[in-house]
C-alpha cells in the first residue's frame, strides 16, 4: 500500500471552520442538528472542510461520525477528486466517517456512493405536472383551500405549531423511526436562517391542511421536511404546497430538489416524479479511518448495505 499523501483532523469547533450563507452549512442548521466537528483534509494546496457529529460507539470507548441530516458536503470543492484511501485519518482518532454530499458538486471525495436518486423540477425546463394532479390542485383551491409562502425568520408561532402538528402526523403515519421526529426547538432554530421559508396550505376552516419547509443551499431550493395533517388527506393538499414551491424556484430562479422515496420507486417518490422535469444522483462516502478497530467491532455482523456495519440494525 502507498504511503497517504493528505491528512486529516477533527475540530472540535460545532462546525465552525465549515460555516457558509448555504442553509446546510449556516450556523442555525448546524446548531439545530447538534453538530459537534469539523472534519478538515488537507491535500497539497486543496482543504476540505466537512460539519460532522461526532458519536461514542455503544459499549465501546471508541468513536465515529456522520454529516448532519440534508445535503451538508464538503467545503470548499477540491479542483480534483481526493481518493480517501490517499487520506492518513489517524490524528481524527475515528473509526469510520459517514458523508453527505451536496448536489451541486458530490465528487470531491473519489468513489463516493451512488444513495438515491432526487427528483427535481427545474426551471431551465419546461415545466411539469400531471393533468391529475393539476386537477386536484384547481379542485382544492375552488373548495376553499389556500396556498402561500412565509420566509423563515418571518413565520409566526401559529404557522411553525400548524407545521409541525401536520409534519408529527406524518410521522406517525408512515411509522417513522424516532430520530424524524425533531421537536419545536429544532425547527424554530431553523427558521431563524434567512435562507429558509414556509410553505403552507390552509383547509377551508384555516387549519393548516399541510406544509412543508423550503431551504436554498448550494445552488438548490430544496424542499426540506414537509407533512400533511390527518383531517385533510384525502385532498392531497400538498400537491397544492408542492406546486406553490415550484412557483417559488422559479421566483428564484433555481431548481427545486424535491428528494427521493424511501426507496426507489415507491409511492413517495412517484408523487415527486409528477413535478419532476429531471432527475439526479444523491451520493455519500462512507470512510473507514481504522481499518483494524473498523473489523473488530464489525466481527459479528453479517455483511449487509448498511455503513457502518457495526451499527447495523439487529
Amino acid at each position: 500500500m502507498s504511503a497517504p499523501t493528505a491528512t486529516a483532523e477533527l475540530i472540535e469547533d460545532r462546525g465552525e471552520a465549515a460555516v457558509s450563507d448555504d442553509f446546510f452549512r449556516s450556523r442555525p442548521f448546524l446548531d439545530a442538528e447538534g453538530v459537534t466537528h469539523t472534519l478538515r483534509i488537507v491535500a497539497g494546496a486543496a482543504e476540505l472542510l466537512a460539519p460532522l457529529i461526532v458519536r461514542e460507539i455503544p459499549g465501546t470507548e471508541e468513536r465515529d461520525a456522520i454529516s448532519p441530516y440534508g445535503y451538508p458536503g464538503i467545503v470548499p470543492s477540491a479542483a480534483a477528486q481526493i481518493d480517501p484511501a490517499s487520506v492518513d485519518f489517524a490524528a481524527t482518532g475515528l473509526v469510520s466517517a459517514f458523508i453527505r454530499h451536496t448536489l451541486a458538486d458530490p465528487s470531491v471525495l473519489a468513489g463516493s456512493t451512488s444513495r438515491n436518486v432526487v427528483q427535481i423540477a427545474d426551471p431551465e425546463l419546461p415545466r411539469k405536472s400531471r393533468p391529475s394532479d393539476r386537477n386536484q390542485v384547481n379542485k382544492n383551491r375552488r373548495a376553499g383551500y389556500e396556498a402561500e409562502v412565509v420566509a423563515g425568520p418571518e413565520t409566526t408561532a401559529g404557522q411553525r405549531a400548524g407545521f409541525l402538528a401536520a409534519y408529527e402526523q406524518t410521522m406517525r403515519r408512515t411509522d417513522a423511526a424516532e430520530h424524524y421526529f425533531f421537536g419545536a426547538d429544532y425547527f424554530e432554530r431553523l427558521f431563524e436562517s434567512p435562507r429558509t421559508w414556509l410553505a403552507l396550505c390552509r383547509s377551508p376552516a384555516g387549519e393548516t391542511a399541510a406544509a412543508s419547509i423550503a431551504a436554498h443551499s448550494d445552488g438548490f431550493l430544496h424542499y426540506y421536511l414537509s407533512g400533511s395533517a390527518d383531517a385533510s388527506l384525502r385532498d392531497s393538499p400538498m400537491k397544492n404546497v408542492v406546486t406553490t414551491l415550484v412557483e417559488l424556484a422559479d421566483d428564484l430562479g433555481l431548481p427545486l430538489n424535491l428528494g427521493g422515496g424511501i426507496s426507489p420507486g415507491d409511492r413517495l417518490e412517484e408523487f415527486k416524479r409528477g413535478f419532476a422535469n429531471r432527475e439526479q444522483s444523491w451520493r455519500t462516502s462512507e470512510i473507514v479511518c481504522d481499518r483494524d478497530a473498523y473489523e473488530r467491532l464489525s466481527a459479528d455482523r453479517p455483511p449487509s448495505g448498511f455503513f457502518p456495519l457495526y451499527r447495523a440494525p439487529g
